[in-house]
């Protein structure tokens, strides 16, 4: 099994990138292949610790998830995130991914999960933010209550982008939010509550196939690595969003350009 060192750079590294648009499955990639560890369990400790940034997203936006739940018919019948429409939105948001990933998994880890597949995809994602951030558009969507069904369906058919390690799923969720009229804050906060779902049933999947590796002597680690991320995701979450308040994305654009190349002529 890893060391503790090495599972607080990977949680460091998971809790940091998770939630901002340069791809935390890519940089754990490349971290891992960096400190020279793999194998199944790495791998299962990988996909453990995004349930720690999972937790952290539900913890800043409980009154998201709790106004899910159908009160009244008034709520049930009301725009926004609250009630049944609320969940539509969820649902029709986290489909696409769902269905290309259950269909595609395999042929996915076999192909892209190496460091050039990743390079390659942090340059493409890095251009398409360098783009997006350079066009001359007003943003029409400036409250998250105002996204629509339509909306929330074409942002998840951009996540699926993110079925590519390295393309990053907030920053392909941010960018269809973005092309859709999105004011950015507001885009990569749709882009925190859907993560939820999705990355719940992405790492439970996951778990259920290579839990049977794992012994009891793995928990001191697990739980380690879990701790860090939750906590450190908790700080990168809420500064991001504050971050955006003043800057734009064109420098995660250029720092994921920047390490793409930097991977394919030292790889």
């Amino acid at each position: 099994m890893i060391s503790f060192f090495d599972a607080f750079l990977l949680s460091l590294i998971e809790g940091l990138t998770e939630f901002i648009p340069v791809s935390s499955t890519g940089h754990m990639i490349l971290l891992s292949s960096l400190l020279g560890i793999k194998g199944e369990g790495v791998e299962t400790f990988e996909i453990f610790i995004q349930l720690g940034a999972i937790l952290s997203v539900v913890v800043l936006f409980p009154s998201r998830f709790l106004a899910l739940i159908p009160k009244s018919e008034k709520t049930d019948n009301a725009n926004g995130l609250a009630g049944k429409q609320g969940i539509a939105k969820f649902i029709v948001a986290c489909a696409p991914v769902f269905i290309l990933g259950f269909l595609f998994h395999k042929k996915i880890k076999a192909l892209l999960f190496s460091p050039m597949p990743v390079a390659m995809a942090l340059i493409v994602g890095g251009l398409l933010l360098i783009f997006l951030e350079r066009r001359k558009t007003t943003a029409k969507v400036l409250f998250v209550e105002q996204i629509t069904l339509k909306q929330s369906f074409l942002i998840g058919l951009a996540q699926c982008l993110a079925l590519w390690p390295g393309i990053s799923r907030s920053g392909s969720t941010i960018i269809g939010g973005m092309l859709l009229g999105l004011e950015r804050r507001v885009a990569a906060e749709f882009s925190f509550l859907v993560a939820v779902p999705v990355m719940f049933v992405a790492v439970g999947y996951d778990l259920l196939k290579s839990i049977h590796s794992l012994s009891s002597a793995d928990f001191p680690i697990f739980l380690f690595g879990f701790i860090c991320a939750f906590l450190i995701s908790l700080v990168a979450v809420k500064y991001f969003l504050e971050l955006l308040g003043r800057v734009t994305l064109e420098g995660f654009g250029w720092y994921r350009v920047v390490l793409g190349v930097v991977v394919i002529i030292f790889k």
